[in-house]
């Protein structure tokens, strides 16, 4: 052995390059897919899809969900399921509306009532979930119901939001520079976005640096993954699930006011089935519902793909709602079946799994490391 091996006539040999993990590996696919998808829009669709203000209203109509499917994606992440995001939402643009038109509300007093009520449901479902361990569906779906029903007696028909602040709020605009399209009597008009998006793209950066950066993050995959090998870790795995719940609340609760500024509306029948896209958002966006995998910048790009969707069957003069639910069903069971065919190829060798170096935990006994998503007994 010498000092220079590794070395073939003076060239040094390359750095083995490591196999990418299945949370990457499913991002990269969903955001391949979006593109692709949007392209052929823009190719066999044209018009209204090379308008970059429809482009910018994927998010402005739909900022509230990416709000709520974040949540989602940290429950799922850590092996749970929330379907009280809808009903929390209608809640609390129908509490808001009534407390700043009615009760002479402040816009901040509103904001802290509606970050109040998502974490209230969140620490009640927590609890009941992570320590009580009752089954997350049945806590999930009581708490959807329960809200459906506070709406009604909180206020029996639907209102709109009044309140002048609010409403300065609510039509308040953030104009996108060199970006835009021209009218019909060839005036330029520059693209828009809704204070709401600025919200919804800084909760997805917050969450997706909380889930590579921070211990709760490494806590969530491994407990998604093998819940067994994280308590051998010495894992709380009860807090880190109450806390997942708990954030999903939060989340929930701001979601709701996202809706309002974009509406401006309480109704009972606000985000209806909310928390039925948002599962599906996180599903086409890389997340398992067994747990261990998933990245909210994924769940961000399936609902581009959910709502994009919508627009080209729209677009194809297939406006029945039916259409809309086909398409969305049949993309839903083709990721979930690629996401098979691809874990299914890695379990039996066709690709290799290695996650990133901030993604592995080790124990501090025996440095013996863990790989979220994979069992290690």
């Amino acid at each position: 052995m010498t000092k220079n091996r590794g070395l073939i006539a003076g060239i040094p040999e390359k750095k083995r390059r490591e196999p990418i993990s299945n949370t990457s590996l499913l991002l990269r696919i969903t955001i391949c897919t979006f593109i692709g998808m949007y392209v052929l829009a823009m190719l066999v669709w044209g018009r209204g899809f090379l308008n970059p203000q429809q482009f910018l209203d994927l998010f402005n109509n739909n900022a509230f969900l990416i709000v709520i499917a974040c949540g989602l994606t940290i429950v799922m992440m850590a092996g749970g399921i929330d379907i009280s995001g809808g009903g929390i939402t209608a809640l609390v643009t129908m509490v808001c509306i009534v407390y700043l038109d009615d009760h002479g509300g402040s816009v901040p007093g509103s904001l802290c009532l509606a970050l109040g009520i998502g974490i209230a449901f969140g620490l009640v479902q927590g609890i009941l979930i992570s320590y009580l361990d009752i089954q997350p569906f049945i806590v999930t779906l009581a708490g959807m119901f329960f809200a459906k029903g506070m709406i009604t007696i909180v206020s029996a028909v639907p209102r709109t939001a009044a309140q002048e602040t609010f409403l300065a709020l609510k039509q308040f605009r953030f104009e996108i520079p060199g970006i835009g399209y021209y009218g019909k009597t060839g005036n330029f008009i520059p693209a828009k976005i809704e204070l709401g998006v600025i919200v919804a793209i800084a909760i997805v950066l917050a969450i997706a640096v909380i889930l590579k950066w921070t211990r709760f993050g490494r806590n969530l995959y491994a407990v998604g993954g093998n819940k067994q090998s994280a308590l051998m870790l010495g894992i709380n795995v009860k807090r880190t699930k109450f806390y997942s719940y708990l954030l999903a609340g939060l989340l929930s609760g701001i979601g709701g006011y996202v809706y309002l500024l974009h509406t401006g509306a309480g109704d009972a029948a606000n985000a209806t089935a909310a928390e039925i896209q948002a599962i599906a958002s996180a599903i086409i966006g890389g997340t398992l519902l067994t747990g261990g995998v998933g990245s909210v910048i994924g769940t961000l790009f399936g609902v581009l793909i959910l709502k994009t969707i919508t627009s080209i069957v729209v677009t194809s003069g297939l406006r029945e709602p039916y259409w809309q639910s086909i398409t969305t069903g049949l993309m839903l069971c083709f990721f979930i079946l690629l996401q098979s065919v691809v874990l299914a190829l890695r379990e039996k060798g066709g690709f290799k799994l290695q996650l990133p170096e901030w993604m592995k935990l080790k124990s501090k006994k025996s440095g013996t490391d863990i790989t979220p998503g994979k069992d290690l007994t």
